[in-house]
């Protein structure tokens, strides 16, 4: 193997360090939000297509000798994989991955949550967008939020310190769940991030007038709940612009995606379910890590891969004049 001081750093030609590896398991979900996959007709990748364990441990320790220290397991649903808390053992030993974290709905947390932390998952994001029943029946298109709950308080009960709640916000959907759910998240500990809706839902129903901004998710939390103050970047713990709230209890986030995007501190790389590295959501381009994993290709190829899809990367959003590229594939295909 390749060490991190022979090959170097993972670095664009805009300057951006590239340290953080989300790895999809699957394209495959047990709900269906709108704003993610169409109600009916989505087809899945065949099983043999998509990567192996053992494809994606090479892929990630590969990924560290090139300076990578974090990596987020993400789907499709992580939780629907087979074996996924095996995987999670796989990569947490895995020597210079420092941060390892899932992205989850929670529909099934509460079954996995104590073997997922005995195997060495760090950190959890869970997605929820409404605390109300019927409104979560209707954007997930199934009537799953007690599940969800009790995967919260499952992961809790664990021992998982660093749970984040994700929210994506809609106009004229998500306005009257801002407020109940940071009071919830207050109540609860637990940290909220709004993530502006993206053109990644697969129904092609994005447009701008569907976007809730950051501004407006603000002024929302500071008039139900009370004043915001900012937290310095020196103390944020992701991408998002965050805040505490005056009164000391909890803190929020906002990632301003299509208001104000954050491409210039961006240091992702993301491997989908059936192996093929993308440089952004918004890369109209793929490098095919699979084909070298079973076509008998050396780690120097692998390695050539990763160099060539980040020396690839444009500076905003898939291209270089700061507007959306749609994807081909929706989310759940590439991986949150």
């Amino acid at each position: 193997m390749t060490s991190a001081t022979d090959s170097g750093v993972l670095v664009d030609s805009h300057g951006r360090v590239h340290t953080d590896l989300r790895v999809s398991v699957t394209d495959r979900c047990n709900i269906r939000c709108q704003y993610c996959m169409p109600a009916e007709g989505v087809v899945f990748k065949p099983h043999d297509a998509i990567l192996t364990f053992e494809e994606i441990e090479r892929a990630v320790r590969v990924a560290a000798s090139l300076g990578v220290r974090k990596v987020r397991l993400t789907g499709g649903e992580p939780l629907v994989r087979r074996g996924i808390c095996q995987l999670v053992r796989m990569v947490a030993r895995i020597p210079g991955i420092e941060d390892l974290a899932m992205t989850t709905n929670g529909v099934l947390l509460a079954d996995f949550a104590d073997e997922l932390k005995r195997a060495g998952l760090q950190r959890l994001n869970i997605s929820l967008d409404t605390v109300c029943r019927e409104k979560f029946r209707e954007i997930a298109r199934r009537d799953v939020l007690p599940r969800v709950l009790r995967g919260i308080a499952a992961a809790r009960c664990a021992g998982f310190e660093h749970i984040k709640l994700n929210a994506v916000a809609l106009r004229g959907q998500s306005e009257d769940d801002v407020v109940p759910l940071a009071r919830f998240a207050r109540e609860q500990g637990l940290e909220l991030r709004f993530i502006e809706f993206m053109p990644l839902d697969g129904a092609n129903r994005w447009q701008n007038a569907s976007v809730l901004p950051a501004e407006e998710i603000l002024r929302l939390l500071a008039e139900g709940i009370g004043p915001l103050e900012p937290i310095p970047e020196s103390e944020a713990r992701g991408l998002a612009t965050e805040y505490r709230f005056a009164d000391g209890i909890g803190r929020v986030g906002v990632i301003a995606s299509v208001s104000e995007p954050f491409c210039g501190q961006c240091g992702r790389i993301r491997l989908t379910a059936e192996g093929m590295l993308r440089n952004c959501l918004f890369s109209k381009q793929e490098w095919d890590l699979r084909g070298v994993l079973r076509g008998g290709g050396g780690d120097e190829l692998l390695i050539e891969l990763f160099r060539a899809a980040i020396g690839a990367k444009r500076r905003a959003r898939g291209g270089d004049d700061g507007q959306f590229a749609r994807p081909s594939r929706a989310m759940h295909q590439i991986g949150g």
